[in-house]
């Protein structure tokens, strides 16, 4: 009677533990109504500091599963989230001018735009994304290029003050850390920062930035397909 008491409790006990595993799964986050292009863009979104393994460090790897039309689209989309996330930050006009800036100035690298505004938001995003900020260390402009860096790409430490030239400077400057961490862009966007502590540090705010434009990313999809419906 015992023994048939205890191997009914146990029954109820593992009934129990699958409805659990039932509910959790139910409590998993979808986008309905987003269209499958709009999830491969998202996708390729978040998935752009990754490279396809044992491919060429050139080569993008959810890019080299989307139609270059698509990538395209997906560059565009990006627009208004860094707007969004700019203008929390500094005024309207600016975070425009600033988002249109890391689109045009990205165009035809192995970069996004999301890249350079996440490091824009890192950079200066606590001081209003001032062109005429300066670090301790004597960092300028909105992308925080030192003098010598600057001077390496061809720039003078006053030119850091221009916002596009100074964001030409830090696309080519992301394009030698890309070298340097063999491909890995992830790896690539915390040598811009340089190594060590600060440079981890550095690394965790840049990614929240980063999950804080892809998130607008998101709204944005869900709102047009609240509007067309």
């Amino acid at each position: 009677m015992k023994r048939k008491c205890l191997l009914l409790v146990a029954m109820l006990m593992l009934t129990a533990s699958c409805d659990q595993s039932h509910l959790q799964q139910a409590q998993v986050p979808v986008t309905p109504g987003v269209s499958e292009q709009d999830r491969a863009l998202l996708a390729w979104a978040e998935g752009s500091e990754k490279l396809v393994e044992n491919a060429p460090a050139s080569t993008p790897a959810t890019q080299t599963e989307l139609p270059k039309e698509a990538v395209l689209d997906g560059r565009k989309k990006l627009v208004p989230a860094i707007y969004t996330a700019f203008a929390r930050r500094t005024t309207p006009a600016r975070a425009k001018w600033l988002a249109e800036i890391c689109y045009e100035k990205t165009e035809g690298t192995l970069f996004t735009p999301l890249d350079l505004a996440e490091i824009a938001l890192a950079e200066t995003g606590g001081h209003k994304l001032s062109s005429r900020a300066v670090s301790h260390k004597g960092a300028l402009g909105v992308w925080q290029l030192m003098p010598e860096r600057a001077a390496s790409h061809g720039y003078t430490p006053q030119e850091m003050w221009d916002d596009e030239k100074c964001a030409d400077a830090a696309v080519k400057e992301l394009r030698e850390k890309l070298d340097m961490a063999k491909g890995n862009k992830a790896r690539a966007k915390r040598l811009y920062c340089g190594t060590g502590p600060a440079a981890r540090a550095y690394d965790k705010v840049r990614k929240r930035f980063r999950a804080e434009i892809l998130h607008e990313m998101r709204k944005g999809m869900l709102q047009q397909v609240a509007s067309n419906s």
